[in-house]
C-alpha cells in the first residue's frame, strides 16, 4: 500500500536566484501548549544594513526588542501574521504554521520574486520558494523574520497573561514548563489553550467543570 504523502512541499533548493526582491520567512510558537502561532515575512533593504541579525533564540529579550524596532524601521517591507488557537486545533499545528506563513507573505506591501523559509517545509505560495534548514542562523532576512515573529508572539503572550494571569503566560510563553502544567491541572484549560495538544487534551478530559466558565 503506498504511503500517505504530506500536502506540504518538502525542502527545495534553487540553483540560481531570480532577479528581484527576496523575502525571508520564519515562525514562532509551534511548540507551546497555548496561544496562536506567529509568522513574519521580511524584505530587507541592502542600502540600510542591520547589524546583529541572528536566530531569535540566541538573542536576549532586550536585543530582540531593539532589533524588532530597527527591522520595522529599515526593512523595505515586512508583515507579521498568525494562525489562531482554533485554527491550530482544526487543521493541526503544521498546517496552521503554513497558513500563518502564507498570510505573512501575502501581507507584504511589495511582492518578492523569491521567498526563503526557515526549515524543511514550504507553504504553498504564488512565487518561487526555497526551504533552508537553520536559515534563521544563516540568512539575514530569515533571521529578521524570526525576530519579528518571536517578539510579536511574546507581546501577545503578555496580553494572554493580562486576561488569565493564573497560568503565567508572561513567564513561560505557553510552553509546557512544570509551572504551566501545574496551573493547567489546577485551573483547567483557558480559551487560549490548544486542545489538540496532548497535555491540554488530557486535562480537558480530567476536569469535571467547564474550563471556559
Amino acid at each position: 500500500m503506498p504511503s500517505r504523502r504530506s500536502s506540504v512541499p518538502e525542502q527545495g533548493s534553487l540553483d540560481w536566484t531570480p532577479p528581484g526582491l527576496v523575502a525571508g520567512v520564519d515562525e514562532a510558537g509551534r511548540g507551546p501548549l497555548a496561544g496562536p502561532v506567529f509568522a513574519a515575512a521580511v524584505i530587507l533593504d541592502d542600502l540600510q544594513p542591520i547589524a546583529g541579525l541572528a536566530d531569535s533564540k540566541v538573542l536576549t529579550a532586550a536585543k530582540r526588542a531593539k532589533l524588532y524596532d530597527e527591522i520595522r524601521a529599515k526593512a523595505l517591507c515586512c508583515c507579521i501574521a498568525h494562525a489562531t488557537t482554533e485554527e491550530i486545533d482544526r487543521v493541526n499545528i503544521l498546517q496552521a504554521t503554513m497558513l500563518a506563513m502564507q498570510r505573512a507573505v501575502h501581507g507584504l506591501r511589495l511582492k518578492p520574486v523569491l521567498v526563503r523559509v526557515d526549515g524543511n517545509r514550504l507553504p504553498v505560495l504564488p512565487m518561487a520558494a526555497e526551504a533552508i534548514v537553520q536559515g534563521d542562523a544563516t540568512v539575514q532576512a530569515i533571521s529578521a523574520a524570526s525576530i519579528l515573529a518571536k517578539v510579536a508572539r511574546d507581546l501577545f503572550c503578555e496580553q494572554m497573561h493580562q486576561s488569565h494571569p493564573q497560568y503565567g503566560f508572561a513567564t513561560h510563553k505557553g510552553y509546557g514548563t512544570p509551572e504551566h502544567l501545574a496551573a493547567l491541572k489546577q485551573h483547567g484549560a483557558s480559551p487560549w489553550h490548544r486542545r489538540s495538544f496532548a497535555p491540554v487534551r488530557e486535562v480537558c478530559v480530567d476536569v469535571t467543570h467547564n474550563p471556559l466558565a
